[in-house]
């Protein structure tokens, strides 16, 4: 019996075999409705594809990987002195500015793939790793050089999958945690959450709740959300341009298309001042998760009426009233989201330079364009 697994690569979901979404159930990232959204709104900088590995003609696994053309945005915001971010722009578009990620960069965690349990992972992994090997070649062949293959976002017990010889030559690395807020099993309501807070953090909570008072919140429908495009991507990218580092930009109608296609699946919720949009959040409810997606804001009066930590706590009242248990709360501003009672948990990558001298450097390379964040995780309960 042949047990080879084989591959296949797809550049549209309307190549996929029938079964693709019985891989996806657990998954909602990985469905063919959500790749949908990436097939027809990703970022101009990115182009998507789709892996199918097959025992027999058996569908055993899925895949999603992402070319990422760095050098079309500028990466590296203003948070170190010029000269700093001046040789990193440059490293980056000559050396480092084609990335093929095995995985999802629009999101935080395993969003990467998922193999049958009727075959092993190390013989799934060791077929990803041709198949992304081949589509390494075929973008070639189409005139653009990859300079990075990245396998992106996996805890600690995931990444230990990789230990195969076929991934020696591959760099571990972390970069910031994902931050995770468990809902715990005796809150049946938003009281019981601030009742467990002790009383420095329930004071932060009374004193950010009136802080925004005046301010409403609505649910906005696919409508809406059309209505509003212009502000949306507006207030989106007053918090874009502003991150430390960027690898894409959203399209302005990328919220339109994912509302179209997820329908309740995908919550957008505004905050306005009288009639004027101030920020939004949004949340796709993947199983028993709640994962946070992209958000967008005034500055001005995010800084007045502390915008950003009460969407965290509107978060945390939507998750526990509608029974989800956990939020994947994702990077960026861990230490306020730690103030709230997220947990980090510490993520790993796998990255190969195709250049094997530069190889040799990578994390070198890496500690110097990335350097440890220093942060203090909080502990808000009793």
């Amino acid at each position: 019996m042949n047990t080879t697994i084989t591959y296949k690569i797809y550049s549209s979901i309307s190549e996929f075999p029938s079964n693709w979404d019985a891989f996806s159930s657990k998954n909602v990232f990985l469905s063919k409705e959500y790749l949908h959204i990436l097939e027809i709104s990703s970022p101009e900088n990115m182009i998507c594809n789709f892996i199918g590995l097959f025992q027999n003609e058996e569908l055993v696994g899925i895949a999603l990987t992402q070319f990422i053309n760095l050098s079309a945005v500028s990466s590296y915001g203003e948070r170190d002195h010029c000269i700093k971010t001046e040789v990193r722009n440059f490293a980056f578009k000559n050396f480092s500015s084609n990335v093929l990620v095995v995985g999802n960069n629009t999101l935080t965690g395993q969003n990467a793939f998922c193999i049958s349990e009727n075959v092993l992972v190390s013989d799934g992994l060791i077929a990803l790793n041709n198949a992304v090997e081949a589509l390494k070649l075929q973008i070639q062949k189409q005139g653009n050089k990859v300079h990075l293959i990245i396998f992106k976002d996996f805890s600690e017990m995931q990444i230990s999958l990789f230990d195969l010889p076929e991934f020696h030559s591959y760099f571990k690395f972390s970069t910031q945690p994902n931050m995770l807020f468990e809902i715990k099993k005796h809150w049946q309501s938003f009281e019981d959450y601030t009742f467990d807070l002790t009383k420095k953090y329930r004071d932060q909570y009374k004193r950010v709740r009136k802080k925004a008072e005046g301010i409403t919140k609505r649910k906005l429908s696919l409508e809406d959300i059309a209505n509003y495009k212009d502000r949306i991507f507006e207030l989106y990218m007053d918090v874009a341009k502003n991150a430390p580092f960027n690898t894409f930009f959203l399209p302005e109608n990328h919220f339109e298309i994912f509302k179209k296609a997820l329908k309740e699946k995908f919550l957008f919720y505004g905050y306005f001042n009288g009639e004027t949009l101030i920020g939004f959040n949004t949340l796709i409810k993947n199983g028993n998760d709640i994962d946070t997606y992209f958000l967008g804001y005034d500055e001005k009066c995010q800084r007045e009426k502390m915008l950003y930590l009460n969407m965290l706590y509107d978060m945390i009242g939507y998750s526990i009233n509608k029974g989800f248990n956990r939020i994947v709360f994702a990077r960026t501003a861990l230490e306020i989201k730690s103030s709230v009672g997220a947990k980090p948990e510490k993520m790993y990558g796998l990255m190969q330079h195709s250049n094997w001298f530069i190889n040799l450097f990578i994390a070198k390379l890496f500690r110097y364009f990335e350097p440890e964040m220093i942060w203090t995780e909080r502990n808000p309960f009793k």
